[in-house]
Formats: C-alpha cells, structure tokens, sequence
C-alpha cells in the first residue's frame, strides 16, 4: 500500500513538473517586470535606437541583475528582425566588449543555456503558424488579405523565419520575446500598428497592465519621453479595446 501510494505521489510530482515547465515556456514573472525583463527592456529599446553608449551601461546593469549573456545575446539575434542586422550586429559587438571588460576586472559572468535542438519535424511554415496562432490567440484567417496578399513572400518570411526559426528558440520565453519586440518597435517609432498587435500579444500571454504600465516608464528611462508617450497612447487603445 505505501509503495502504491508513493508511487502516485512521484507520478503526480512529475506530471505538475512537465506542467510547470511547459507554461514557463510563455509564461511572465509575476505582477511586476523583474529586474532582468526590465533589463531586456532597456537593452533592446537602446539597441534598437543604435545607442551604444545607453546599451553598453544597460548591458552591464543587465548581467548585474543577473542576466546570461545568451540572454542578452539572444535578445540582441532577436532585435534584428525588427531593426535590421545593422542595429544587430552593432549591438553584439557592444556585449562583445563589455565582457572582454567585465572579465579583465575579474568579473566570470554566466554564458547560460544554448537554444535546444528543434525537434519539429514539421514543415516550418506550419510550425510558425501555430506558435503566432497560441500568440494571439486567434486562428490565422485564409484567404490572406493586406499586405499578406499583396506580398504573399513576406508573409512566407514572417511564419517560416520570424515565428518559426526565431521564436521557436527556448532561450527567451515567449514573454521575454514579446517584451524585447515592444521595446524596440516602441524606441523606433513609426511602426504603431504593429506595436498595437505586439501589446495585444503581450496581453494574451500573461503580461499584466501593470507589467506593460512599468515597460512604458522604462521606456520613457531608456530612451525619452517622445517614445514613451506615443506608446502609451498605443497601450491605452490596447486597453480600452479589451474592456
């Protein structure tokens, strides 16, 4: 009887923690931005204005909080997709120096994780489809219609590269990606409707109002009050249209 019982209570213990490990997958810290998501915030909203002055401090603020540097690096891989491999790669040659300075002051700052192998067999487009769909939340909708139909390759780019070969790696989160994406299109400017989309998306996935009230304050911190004030007029709208 005692072995049964312990058996079931093993069974149940790694049941919750596959559970766990599957919701951690997408799922935010708590009800306030940790001081690594507000790191990435800073990092990716600096990179994403090419300042790499901004960037190197919040670099080093980032890997203090306790940021990896395949953190940081994969939020800086991440950045090119919405800011081009200009910004990229001149925010990864940023890292670069700071932890060759870092390590020359004697500071062994953790490299983390490597993204693990994807194991999908699917065709990539397929897989892109459904990780936007568990986004949004939303079906995606056939016939394509806007710019998808207009342009049906870059739609291709968008489920098969964006969704697919980025967003499918498990060193961020999902909510981290989220957080990384409207930090830079809130520091760029110009691109609202997509940061209207990507806020609805952070919302869908478990971000609170209040985690994205502290991200707009980051913002206005990293970058300017210009930024901040346009996307929280952005946010606001978001809100309004889901109550």
């Amino acid at each position: 009887m005692m072995k049964k019982q312990q058996f079931i209570i093993t069974f149940l213990l790694i049941l919750f923690c596959c559970s766990n490990s599957l919701y951690a997958r997408h799922a935010p810290t708590g009800d306030s931005l940790s001081k690594k998501e507000s790191g990435l915030v800073t990092i990716a909203a600096t990179a994403g204005i090419g300042d790499l002055t901004k960037l190197k401090d919040a670099i080093n603020k980032g890997l203090d909080a306790g940021l990896t540097s395949n953190q940081i690096k994969e939020s800086l891989i991440h950045l090119y997709a919405y800011a081009g491999f200009p910004r990229s790669i001149r925010g990864l040659q940023t890292i670069m120096s700071v932890l060759e300075e870092r390590k020359a002051k004697g500071i062994n700052d953790p490299t983390g994780a490597d993204a693990s192998p994807i194991q999908n067999e699917k065709p990539k487009y397929e897989r892109g489809k459904a990780i936007l769909e568990q986004l949004t939340g939303v079906p995606e909708k056939e016939p394509k219609t806007g710019y998808a139909a207009f342009a049906p390759t870059i739609e291709i780019f968008l489920k098969e590269h964006l969704f697919a070969d980025i967003f499918e790696r498990d060193i961020l989160t999902y909510a981290e990606r989220e957080l990384v994406t409207i930090s830079i299109l809130a520091s760029i400017g110009g691109v609202e409707p997509m940061l209207k989309s990507h806020l609805t998306i952070c919302l869908n996935i478990g971000l609170s109002e209040e985690q994205l009230q502290q991200f707009i304050s980051t913002i206005e911190s990293a970058v300017g009050k210009t930024q901040a004030v346009e996307a929280q007029k952005i946010l606001d709208e978001v809100l309004a249209n889901r109550k």
